[in-house]
């Protein structure tokens, strides 16, 4: 499986640094919001990075799809403090780290 990263090419290119080659530039909200549903249908990806302030601007029945979804696993990061990544261990393992 791989690891797939949305996100300006400003949030992409540490990951691309990395190693990642999946990297997706969405121009704006609207292909950001059909990027990440391709993603989630797609059986070769594992796990999706997503910058958590394009994530936040999504509507909100598809945040809850991205959230709910285990396979792929969705991960918002970003400079904001944010709990999503927190919850989706907890929710992932059953065991909160940060406790």
């Amino acid at each position: 499986m791989e690891i797939a990263v949305v996100g300006t090419p400003e949030f992409t290119l540490g990951f691309q640094l990395a190693g990642i080659s999946h990297l997706h530039n969405p121009v704006d909200d609207e292909a950001m919001a059909s990027v990440l549903r391709t993603l989630l249908n797609s059986k070769e990806v594992g796990i999706v990075v997503v910058d958590s302030t394009s994530l936040s601007r999504l509507p909100e029945r598809l945040r809850e799809q991205l959230s709910a979804s285990v396979t792929p696993t969705v991960l918002g990061i970003g400079t904001e403090e944010d709990n999503t990544l927190r919850d989706t261990i907890r929710k992932a393992i059953g065991v909160d780290l940060w406790a």
